[in-house]
This record gives C-alpha cells, sequence and structure tokens, in this order.
C-alpha cells in the first residue's frame, strides 16, 4: 500500500523546503551602498517590526503591514527616512524550484503612486523613540503561479549629515552573508563591514496559493525570514562587539 503523506503535512514540508531555497537565492541586482558608518546595534528595539505579509489567491490582492521605529539610539530625530520593500526571490509549489525574479506574473507591490517589484514608503522625519505603522499593496494576477515570493526590506534616514542603510539578508549574496556571520574558526558573529551597511533588517514573503493550508504555510514563510534577522540582530546586540569592524 503506498506510503500517501497528510495535505497538511505535505504544505508543512513545503514550507521549510522553501524557506532554505529562498534564504540562499541571491539577488539578481546588488544594492548600491556607500561607506555608511556601523550603527550601535546594542539596542532592545529594532528600527522594522511587524511584517505582518499576507496569503492571497491568484488573482486576489492583500496588504503587507509594518511598523518603522526610532529606537532612541541617538537622541535626536531621524531625517529622509525611507523604507523600501522589494520582490527578489520565488520558490514556487508543488514544484518547489527557486528562482530570482523577474518571474512571469509575479506579485505586483503598490504605494500611495506608484507599483511595481520595488516600491517605498517615506516620512519626512521620525522623532527620536517615535514609531509609526503603514501598509503597502499587494496585487496578484490570475496567472501568478503558486509559490512563496520572497521581499527583501531596506531602510535609508540621515542623521547629523551622515547617512544611513540599513539592509535585509535578501540583499547579499550566500557567499558575502556567510563571510559576515561565520568567523574562521566557526563562530557565529555579524560584521557589518564586510556586509557595507549600518545594520540588518527583517524580511518577509507572500504566499500565492488557493489552498486551504495556505494561511498555515504563510504564517511559517514569514515567521522563517523575520526570526533570521531578529536572530542576527539580537546576536549583534549582545555579542563581543565586533560587529562593526573585522570579525
Amino acid at each position: 500500500m503506498p506510503n500517501v503523506r497528510p495535505r497538511g503535512v505535505r504544505t508543512i514540508a513545503f514550507a521549510l523546503t522553501a524557506v532554505a531555497l529562498l534564504l540562499t537565492a541571491a539577488p539578481s541586482i546588488p544594492s548600491a551602498r556607500g561607506a555608511s558608518p556601523p550603527l550601535p546595534v546594542k539596542s532592545d528595539r529594532q528600527f522594522v517590526g511587524n511584517l505582518s505579509a499576507p496569503s492571497i489567491a491568484p488573482g486576489g490582492t492583500g496588504s503587507l503591514r509594518f511598523s518603522l521605529t526610532d529606537p532612541s539610539l541617538f537622541g535626536a530625530a531621524l531625517s529622509s527616512v525611507r523604507l523600501t520593500f522589494e520582490v527578489y526571490a520565488f520558490n514556487g509549489f508543488p514544484a518547489n524550484g527557486s528562482a530570482a525574479v523577474p518571474v512571469a506574473n509575479a506579485p505586483l507591490l503598490s504605494n500611495a503612486t506608484t507599483s511595481g517589484a520595488t516600491v517605498g514608503f517615506g516620512v519626512g522625519s521620525l522623532a527620536s523613540g517615535h514609531t509609526v505603522t503603514g501598509s503597502i499593496g499587494i496585487a496578484t494576477s490570475s496567472a501568478t503561479p503558486t509559490g512563496a515570493f520572497a521581499i527583501r526590506t531596506a531602510l535609508a534616514f540621515t542623521l547629523n549629515a551622515t547617512a544611513y542603510r540599513l539592509e535585509s539578508r535578501g540583499w547579499f549574496s550566500a557567499a558575502t552573508w556567510a563571510a559576515a556571520t561565520h568567523e574562521l574558526n566557526g563562530s557565529a558573529t555579524l560584521n557589518l563591514s564586510v556586509l557595507g551597511v549600518s545594520g540588518v533588517l527583517p524580511e518577509t514573503a507572500v504566499l500565492v496559493s488557493s489552498s486551504d493550508w495556505q494561511w498555515a504555510l504563510g504564517a511559517l514563510l514569514a515567521g522563517a525570514f523575520v526570526l533570521l534577522a531578529a536572530g542576527a540582530w539580537v546576536y549583534a546586540r549582545r555579542g563581543p562587539g565586533s560587529t562593526g569592524g573585522a570579525g
């Protein structure tokens, strides 16, 4: 008698596979970054949080929600604050094949003025300790393939005439990320100089599926992406202090 796994077990197994494949997918377009100095990361609060990506049936729409905080690292307001979202990788279901975006009929992100694979959310300034919440739209077509679409994040702002940029895991190749998060002896670290950014952000994924299990799969995928960056942030906050220089 054939060994047939329940639908829910197959779905959860796909979720774990999709997360693993998406996290190792290299972005097709490298980020443009300057010589931003590392931020002090010993803070109990993150800049970007509460990422909540929906599960959407092909042809449907939804919203990705988030919060943006000045975590009182500087005691001053941040100016020219802009948070960017970009769809950058795809893992199909049930084929379990990963690919870099563009993928035909991939979901489109939208803000109040534009839509596309990349959109931004800007605020003129963000006061110390203040939090704003926002959302961006996500639209699919009836031809959008089923699977998980990874969405990377980037945050830029200015403080005292100095430009800062923070990015999520999806902006870095697997080799660069490995070099920045593992020391020669194999110990975990977070070397921002290797990454060339001021800090690390969480990212998420949107699930496109008409399955009855889409809510469970979406939660697993989104949770995995958020925890990836959160883990790196916690290590840097509690670590030995090599976050900004050579590890």
